[in-house]
């Protein structure tokens, strides 16, 4: 049974959601405001959080950017429109997914159960291969889903490793964002391919020495990403 944090300061929706989650097994700490979801976090374990953008008060991305940085917690984020800057503004902060309002359940239930997938380490890409893989300075050990660089662990959130874990099993081999959507976000072929992106950049700013002149994630323009460095 998962544990699950929903932010929501709208008082119907998030008690639907609540209703509807827990229908579906999991427990649901319910709060309205961004300032009690930090501090509900420092006092009770989650394993997913759900969070409205536009909070009163503190604001969904700010709350985003201090769960991000207190460690690598799933967060899914709500949106009240399909709108490019508020999604982009949410994946840059750190989000993992995000559901567009009005939320259907069954959509968010969804989201939830794949992210937790990525959570518990069901990666598509691990365990086919044994012993830690050396690529230049970055260290990738599937079995361990572990990530280091000159020695040192990187820190990734569930769907930065997984991710990699995808893109690193066969370098040099381009993979478009509809194929990365499908392999680690589980949206089949019609996801956002803003996810990929987002998720790119912010892997590229904690494995490559200039993430602007990328050496282990390169794009490849009208197609995708590759692994290398080549």
């Amino acid at each position: 049974m998962s544990q699950v944090l929903l932010i929501e300061d709208h008082q119907t929706v998030r008690d639907g959601l609540q209703l509807a989650l827990t229908r579906q097994g999991h427990t649901v700490h319910a709060v309205g405001t961004g300032e009690q979801g930090l501090e509900r976090l420092r006092t009770t374990p989650s394993d997913v959080v759900v969070l409205d953008l536009m909070l009163p008060g503190m604001d969904g991305f700010e709350v985003c950017r201090r769960i991000r940085q207190l460690g690598d917690l799933p967060i899914i984020m709500l949106t009240a429109r399909n709108d490019d800057m508020d999604v982009v503004a949410g994946l840059e902060a750190g989000a993992d997914d995000y559901v567009v309002k009005p939320v259907q359940a069954r959509v968010l239930e969804a989201r939830i159960r794949a992210v937790l997938r990525r959570t518990g380490g069901d990666s598509r890409r691990g365990g086919d291969r044994t012993g830690p893989e050396q690529h230049g300075e970055l260290t990738i050990d599937r079995a361990a889903l572990v990530v280091s660089k000159d020695g040192t662990p990187v820190s990734l959130a569930p769907t930065e490793l997984r991710l990699l874990l995808e893109l690193s099993h066969t370098p040099g081999q381009v993979l478009s964002r509809q194929q990365l959507l499908a392999a680690v976000w589980e949206h089949g072929y019609l996801g956002d391919s803003r996810l990929v992106d987002a998720c790119v950049q912010r892997v590229r700013a904690k494995i490559e020495a200039d993430s602007s002149a990328p050496v282990f994630i390169q794009t490849v323009r009208g197609f995708g990403y590759r692994f290398g460095p080549l």
